[in-house]
């Protein structure tokens, strides 16, 4: 089963490599539009390389609809992080909807793909207060252009046996200050597809990805951040467990 799974591992990043080739050049001419006409474009781009990297991977997804969703208004999308399958999930997840990802500053150190990362995301660097406020500056600039934003609370994998880990406050700060919504969305097998824990782990299967209903912060203040975050997470990880997410243990679904 290892042997196996480590060969699929290897198809799957050679799968990985061609679509970022595939898709490179475009990406290059995009980012010569701007942030917004050339970042949408990109986006666009990027879903189609999910497409076609899932589906050569065996790969299928399902989306559910706890509640009826609207793409035409813009949302804090926040998601529980638990697998470097969580990104290509979330462009199968998300269609028809202009959004921006926040994400990790590190990652652009990757070749190739760092350089793709850097056209699509609002970066985040945790080293200080004041980078991390530039990003949340960032992020509210972009809901105002009427585009969502997608944050996973959690900051990096949950490699627990809880149904998440302790939520930061950005996500929960940007929405309030900005009144927008927040839409949770919940991954339920990116860990099997792909556990965090060892790169070759990949394997075929579905993914799914359950949209839950939108929580309204309309009137809420700064002084709510704490009591919006606790209720999000508490929604979250109820549903969670609902949905019977594989990697909660029993002994912690409580």
């Amino acid at each position: 089963m290892y042997l196996w799974r480590f060969l699929f591992t290897l198809y799957g990043f050679v799968c990985f490599l061609a679509g970022l080739l595939l898709i490179f050049p475009f990406v290059i001419v995009a980012s010569f539009y701007g942030k917004i006409k050339g970042g949408d474009f990109i986006y666009k781009i990027c879903r189609y390389w999910s497409d076609f990297v899932l589906l050569l991977c065996g790969i299928f997804h399902i989306n559910i609809y706890e509640k009826p969703h609207s793409r035409s208004k813009p949302y804090v999308f926040v998601f529980n992080h638990v697998s470097y399958m969580d990104i290509p999930v979330l462009m199968k997840t998300i269609r028809k909807q202009h959004f921006r990802i926040l994400g990790k500053a590190e990652m652009t150190k990757i070749p190739l793909f760092g350089f793709i990362y850097r056209q699509t995301v609002v970066l985040v660097d945790r080293s200080s207060v004041i980078k991390r406020a530039k990003s949340l500056l960032q992020l509210k600039s972009i809901i105002k252009k009427n585009i969502s934003v997608v944050i996973a609370p959690e900051g990096t994998f949950n490699t627990t046996d809880f149904p998440l880990k302790e939520f930061y406050d950005g996500a929960f700060k940007v929405a309030i200050q900005t009144q927008t919504p927040i839409k949770p969305i919940l991954f339920l097998d990116n860990r099997e597809r792909l556990n965090p824990e060892s790169i070759f782990s990949l394997t075929p299967g579905r993914t799914r990805a359950v949209y839950l209903d939108e929580i309204s912060v309309e009137g809420l203040t700064t002084n709510d951040v704490k009591m919006l975050k606790e209720k999000v997470y508490k929604i979250m990880e109820q549903k969670l467990i609902h949905y019977n997410a594989s990697w909660i243990k029993q002994s912690t679904a409580v």
